[in-house]
C-alpha cells in the first residue's frame, strides 16, 4: 500500500527535515525509524520539501510504501506513541498507487512569523523574529505586490550554483497583522533554497528604509543576490500546507 501523511513538527532542535549521514538527528530520520518499527520493515519516505534546520511544519505531507497489514489509521496511531513530543502525524491515509508527495505537489504556503514593538512575546519567542524598529507595512505590501508573479528569483537563493531552473511562481504574499504579531504567508508553486526567508529579509528591509519597494525588479531582474535582502532566522518559519 502506497501511504499519505501529514506531518506537523517543531523544527528548534532538529538538522532540517532530510535524512543525512552525518547526523541521525533530521525529521526524515525520526519518522523513518519509527515507522519502519511499527511496520516491521525497512520504510523510506518521500517528503513534499526539504525543509531547513531549525523551521517548522504544520502540513508538511510525505509517503511511503509499506506491505504492513496495519490500516492508515493503526500507523499513525502507533507512530505517533513512538515519535517525540515535537513530531506528530497528524493525518494518514491510503493513497493512489503512483502519488509522490515531492513530484506532484502543485503548490506550497510558508508563513513567516514576525514579533514588532519593544515586548517580546514570551510565549511565542522561539517561534517569531523580533523587530523593534517601526516598520512601513505598506510599503512592504507594495515590494510584495513586485516580488509576485513568474520571476527568475536566483537574486533570492543562497545557493551560487543551481543546476535547475530558478524560474517560480509565486502567486501570492499576504500580511496578517494581529496586535504587535505580523504573520506574512507566501503561496507559490515552489520555493528555492532559503527563497522565503530571504523575501523576508528583503521585506523587513524595505519596511524598515534600508531597501524602496521600487528596488525589487531590479534586484528580480539582476539575479545577484548580494542586492536583496538578509536571510531571516529558521526559527519563524513554518509550513503550512502543500498543494495536490
Amino acid at each position: 500500500m502506497n501511504y499519505k501523511i501529514i506531518i506537523a513538527y517543531d523544527g528548534s532542535r532538529y538538522d532540517g527535515w532530510q535524512k543525512q549521514g552525518n547526523t541521525d538527528n533530521t525529521i526524515q530520520g525520526k519518522l523513518e525509524a519509527v515507522l519502519s518499527s511499527v511496520c516491521g520493515e525497512s520504510i523510506e519516505i518521500n517528503g513534499a520539501g526539504r525543509t531547513d534546520a531549525g523551521v517548522h511544519s504544520e502540513g508538511q505531507c510525505a509517503n511511503f510504501r509499506s506491505s504492513s497489514p496495519l490500516s492508515p489509521a493503526a500507523i499513525m496511531e502507533k507512530a505517533n506513541s513512538y515519535l517525540p513530543e515535537d513530531i506528530a502525524i497528524i493525518s494518514a491515509e491510503e493513497a493512489p498507487e503512483r502519488f509522490h508527495a515531492r513530484l506532484n505537489a502543485k503548490g506550497k504556503t510558508y508563513r513567516y512569523s514576525l514579533r514588532l514593538g519593544a515586548a517580546p512575546d514570551v510565549f511565542r519567542r522561539k517561534y517569531q523574529l523580533r523587530i523593534e524598529e517601526k516598520l512601513d507595512i505598506d510599503a512592504m505590501k507594495k515590494a510584495a505586490k513586485a516580488l509576485c508573479g513568474e520571476h527568475d528569483y536566483k537574486a533570492f537563493c543562497s545557493l551560487k550554483k543551481y543546476k535547475k531552473s530558478t524560474v517560480r511562481n509565486v502567486e501570492s504574499i499576504d500580511f496578517l497583522l494581529n496586535g504587535d504579531n505580523l504573520d506574512i504567508y507566501f503561496r507559490g508553486d515552489g520555493f528555492l533554497y532559503n527563497m522565503v526567508r530571504i523575501l523576508t529579509g528583503t521585506l523587513i528591509e524595505v519596511g524598515t528604509g534600508k531597501l524602496a519597494h521600487t528596488e525589487m525588479e531590479s534586484i528580480l531582474r539582476s539575479l545577484d543576490r548580494s542586492k536583496a535582502g538578509f536571510t531571516a532566522p529558521a526559527k519563524g518559519l513554518c509550513l503550512i500546507n502543500v498543494e495536490y
